[in-house]
């Protein structure tokens, strides 16, 4: 009888143990631990660029739900839709029966975020704020969801597009650029957005880099002080040099600003831009041709 207690103690420790490996914890972008006590399976995206992740991250199969705008890939636009970053279908998202879900650090609103949090289902922030973080983010959301082979291999290819480009333009001349927003009323990024990581990727520099918050208001008169060499702003579509938007034409009653005497003016998919996912690397690209345009026009 000893020999059994003693026995069935020594294998509920050893089944605690075994329990213990097999979950899984990471760290979100807010700096709080998720721990899962298997892979998810049923997993809901709360932002247009988490779903691009977690289909990069080989968990297609296993999204439940989405935002609208979730459009990429396309097989994402058969989702069923639990609202957009401004009012989430809570009714829906619990009926979904979701084991995870990932949210949008700053773009969901904070009141629907604490009704999530009573759901006490394991919410993953995303919020990559550099180029490098995108890889990372890959390689956590696979382990969650179980995929890690097709999610490492997913940041290893985004990391070697980025430093093809990173090599290809570390040491071209810079070229000062103003990144806008948008135009009523006129705003930019600042130094902290992964858009400057991107401008900086391309040997460019943003020229209001220093200012807060993430997303400054700037004036009119800010621009044309800092004169920048090329302006740029997400538009539906691919960059074509030839082509401008209303937004950027607005400049052309500056001809003496350096952008507009050198006719760089450049609009860019803004879905290849402004989503912190992989395809961001093809918008760098787009940008890093653009930029090196804006050099050969030098006078």
């Amino acid at each position: 009888m000893i020999r059994f207690i003693l026995w069935f103690g020594a294998a509920s420790l050893a089944l605690n143990a075994l329990s213990a490996l097999a979950a899984i914890t990471v760290t979100d972008d807010s700096g709080a631990t998720v721990t899962l006590a298997a892979p998810a399976q049923r997993v809901i995206s709360l932002a247009p660029h988490v779903t691009e992740l977690l289909y990069a991250a080989g968990g297609g199969p296993k999204i439940v739900g989405a935002v609208s705008y979730s459009d990429y890939p396309p097989e994402a636009k058969q989702l069923p839709r639990v609202g957009d970053n401004k009012s989430l279908d809570l009714e829906r998202i619990v009926a979904l029966k979701p084991d995870l879900i990932v949210v949008w650090r700053h773009g969901n609103a904070q009141r629907q975020l604490e009704r999530l949090r009573e759901l006490h289902v394991p919410l993953f922030f995303s919020e990559p704020r550099h180029l490098d973080d995108i890889a990372e983010s890959l390689t956590r959301l696979g382990r969650l969801l179980g995929t890690s082979s097709s999610a490492d291999a997913a940041a290893a290819a985004f990391r070697d597009d980025i430093a093809r480009l990173r090599t290809r333009y570390a040491n071209r001349p810079s070229v000062s650029v103003f990144y806008q927003v948008w135009d009523r009323p006129l705003m930019t990024l600042n130094g902290e957005h992964m858009i400057s990581d991107v401008i900086a990727l391309c040997g460019g520099r943003n020229v209001f880099a220093g200012l807060q918050p993430l997303v400054p208001t700037v004036s009119t008169e800010a621009v044309l002080a800092a004169n920048p060499e090329a302006i740029v702003t997400a538009a539906p579509g691919a960059t074509r040099p030839d082509t401008t938007l209303p937004q950027l034409d607005t400049w052309r009653a500056w001809p003496g600003l350096a952008a507009v005497a050198n006719d760089n003016l450049f609009a860019i998919d803004g879905d290849l831009i402004n989503r912190p996912a992989p395809r961001i690397a093809q918008g760098a690209r787009q940008l890093c041709e653009d930029l090196e345009l804006a050099r050969s026009r030098r006078k």
